[in-house]
């Protein structure tokens, strides 16, 4: 059985490209190895999604593009 990864101690920054206005935040935790969850900074208690490390990696890539 796979068990949902535990985000309690992540550490969660929000995105130098969100909305000050606080409507728009993409929040990501960097401390989690292999991994990189994502979530809504509204819905702190909601769902994160959850990207590998190098899948993250090469969408950075991407956008920066």
């Amino acid at each position: 059985m796979n068990r949902a990864p535990d985000f309690t101690t992540a550490v969660w920054r929000k995105s130098s490209y969100s909305d000050g206005g606080g409507t728009n935040c993409v929040e990501v935790a960097d401390n989690c190895p292999g991994m990189v969850p994502v979530r809504d900074s509204k819905l702190s208690a909601g769902p994160v999604i959850v990207f590998g490390a190098g899948s993250w990696t090469a969408f950075l890539a991407g956008v920066k593009a």
